[in-house]
């Protein structure tokens, strides 16, 4: 059984997932209307990802006899002036989902729950991940500047990223 502090902050982690795919979505629909199809599809992937793990804490919280409360959930934004500024905010997000998790972990500790700790490690490891991908774009990015041929690779070559990361999440199950 879930503590009530354990709990409100898995439903806290569960609100923050959620807006993540929507901030994922966002990050899509700007892509595509700027003619990135790639980096739409890679967005795409993500945001579904973003929304597996809402619903792995959702059935967490459920099979744990807790309640988990499904969020309403803020307009992210969509006002991006450049490619460059997508994956900056992106990687921008992925270090405060870090930071949330890095203080979930810290309450489960420090109430000793050592099965919600052990539950937790899944999302620990998936932002390492996360924000790997995204420095790694990020590096791309600087290599090839504002040179439009190469943005136009980057773009078609997200794809093979995409599938690389697409393919992590099945690894750790």
């Amino acid at each position: 059984m879930l503590s009530p502090n354990i709990e409100r902050a898995l439903n806290e982690q569960m609100k923050l997932e959620a807006e993540s795919s929507q901030f994922y979505l966002a990050m899509a629909g700007w892509a595509e209307n700027k003619g990135y199809n790639g980096t739409a599809d890679f967005m795409y992937r993500h945001s579904d990802e973003e929304r597996t793990h809402m619903l792995k804490l959702m059935k967490y919280i459920n099979e744990r006899g807790g309640k988990a409360i499904v969020p309403a959930l803020p307009k992210p934004a969509t006002d991006f002036k450049e490619l460059r500024e997508v994956f900056d905010t992106l990687l921008s997000h992925e270090e405060m989902v870090t930071q949330k998790i890095n203080d979930l972990v810290f309450i489960c500790l420090d109430e000793r729950d050592y099965t919600t700790h052990n539950f937790v490690q899944w999302y620990v490891s998936e932002q390492i991940e996360e924000e790997a991908l995204a420095r790694t774009i990020i590096d791309k990015l600087n290599l090839i500047g504002t040179d439009k041929s190469g943005m136009y690779l980057f773009d078609r070559d997200i794809i093979s990223i995409n599938a690389t990361s697409a393919a992590a999440p099945d690894a750790a199950k």
